[in-house]
């Protein structure tokens, strides 16, 4: 049996889904996802969603957006994404969804690290990526695959015809007229990282075998307050709005240190705090997160998630301080797309979500636009497949490349390693070669889905390597 759809959508999260939903509803439209519906990254999403809180809020966070990506971003495209914030609330409000108001029925922002306002509007205090894609996926009507891993991309004369997957041990094609990648990022890669399970970066690699172009992949960002002493790979992400709000990050003394580094301490950027911060536990220290300026009550109701995972760790907070430490978090980088949301140099293949670059972020992202970035990437992708799908038809035998082998758990361990050491926080030559170096000698060992990962890995040390002066998250200490 042969299956066709007008749609295929590679990723269950939020940009994804949404993608879907804004879908003419006349179009036959698939979802596949690696694992279940829930292992994404926009699922644990805390922090909320970015929105120009009006018109006149707009040139000031196209500006916050610019400086925490120091300049490196596309401001046509910052731009746009600001402008289309403005409608992202109605958007989804008008579907059912509500946002955390206050008593008078007044939608709650928030601020996080490098924003000038507060303009973050959450949900479920700080489970808003969760609230968000339980009630998008509940609206959505799309078919959907899960436990679908897709391995190969069916490309002939700049035309996508559609995956193959490996389900159940047992490969197939599926076909369709348009193809939306959105599998986000490559959590998977770091020792320490906050992302789902599932995020690995296997599409960013698989485009590199298929001539499609990726930009900007030294620009991973690291988050500067996670709890990483879990047994988990994923590991316990702090939200950055904690610090919005009042919470303090200081050493084994008490001291709040980040002052030291940047005058706007807790509240500098992202790459500024997680540089901070390991450099200040390089020197011997302890660094840890202070709740004390609030009260158990409005922990346990502000951010809930927080409060009872570390609860169930055994921290008596607000009491407590809880150690930290940066953990890879988002990768600004990835497949070069265009303003509609279409791959460079394709007819019918789109790239929506983390695992595209629209230049928007630059080289650093500035907190809780990826969550904008979905939304409003997501409804463009969309209204350009319906103004342009066609009908193409054209079949391809299946890929026979071994795709696991015995070894590449080993070796996928080994990496997770050499990237936290090597490609990490802060970055040399030295190390950028000895990492480069145990990659192309893997890759020959692998089966093809472990390789499709490391080629990511290459494809990021190879651009750190390329890029000699420091910008943003890209650190380099020589």
């Amino acid at each position: 049996m042969q299956l066709k759809y007008d749609v295929i959508i590679v990723g269950s999260g939020l940009a994804g889904i949404w993608t879907a939903l804004n879908l003419d509803k006349k179009l036959k439209v698939l979802v596949l996802t690696k694992s279940k519906v829930w292992g994404c990254n926009s699922f644990y999403a805390q922090g909320g969603v970015t929105v120009a809180k009006d018109e006149k809020d707009i040139p000031f966070h196209i500006e916050d957006t610019m400086i925490a990506g120091s300049y490196h971003n596309d401001k046509k495209m910052v731009e746009l994404l600001s402008q289309k914030s403005l409608s992202v609330i109605d958007d989804i409000e008008k579907l059912g969804f509500r946002f955390d108001r206050d008593e008078k029925g007044n939608i709650l922002f928030t601020r996080e690290g490098a924003h000038s306002k507060n303009r973050i509007v959450h949900a479920g205090g700080d489970a808003t990526g969760r609230e968000i894609h339980k009630f998008v996926f509940n609206k959505d009507k799309s078919f959907f695959i899960d436990e679908a891993v897709v391995f190969d991309l069916l490309i002939e004369d700049n035309k996508c015809y559609g995956v193959s997957v490996l389900q159940n041990n047992k490969k197939m094609n599926i076909y369709a007229n348009s193809v939306v990648i959105a599998s986000g990022g490559v959590g998977g890669l770091y020792k320490f990282d906050t992302n789902a399970n599932t995020i690995s970066g296997d599409m960013q690699g698989l485009c590199t075998l298929k001539n499609i172009k990726l930009k900007d992949m030294e620009m991973t960002q690291f988050h500067p307050t996670v709890y990483v002493q879990m047994k988990t790979a994923q590991k316990l992400l702090l939200s950055e709005s904690l610090r919005g709000e009042g919470a303090k990050v200081v050493d084994q003394n008490k001291k709040r240190f980040l002052f030291d580094y940047d005058e706007r301490g807790e509240l500098a950027s992202r790459d500024i705090v997680s540089r901070a911060i390991y450099d200040y536990k390089q020197r011997g220290n302890e660094v840890f997160l202070d709740f004390s300026e609030w009260n158990e009550k409005f922990l346990a109701k502000r951010f809930p998630t927080i409060y009872y995972k570390l609860r169930d760790l055994g921290y008596n907070i607000p009491n407590d301080l809880v150690p930290i430490s940066p953990a890879f978090h988002y990768m600004m980088g990835g497949i070069e797309v265009e303003e509609n949301s279409k791959i460079k140099n394709f007819k019918n293949l789109y790239a929506v979500g983390e695992v595209a670059c629209t230049g928007i972020h630059g080289a650093n992202r500035l907190a809780s636009n990826s969550l904008l970035e979905c939304f409003v990437f997501g409804k463009i992708c969309a209204e350009d497949i319906n103004k342009n799908i066609s009908e193409i038809d054209k079949r391809f035998k299946i890929n026979e490349e071994i795709l696991k082998k015995e070894n590449d758990k080993f070796y996928k361990n080994q990496l997770r390693e050499i990237m936290w050491k090597n490609v990490g926080i802060i970055r040399d030559e030295k190390n950028l070669l000895k990492a480069l170096n145990f990659v192309e000698k893997t890759i020959p060992k692998l089966g093809r889905i472990t390789k499709l990962r490391f080629l990511t890995a290459k494809e990021i040390i190879k651009s750190a390597l390329n890029r000699k002066e420091s910008l943003g998250a890209h650190y380099r200490k020589d």
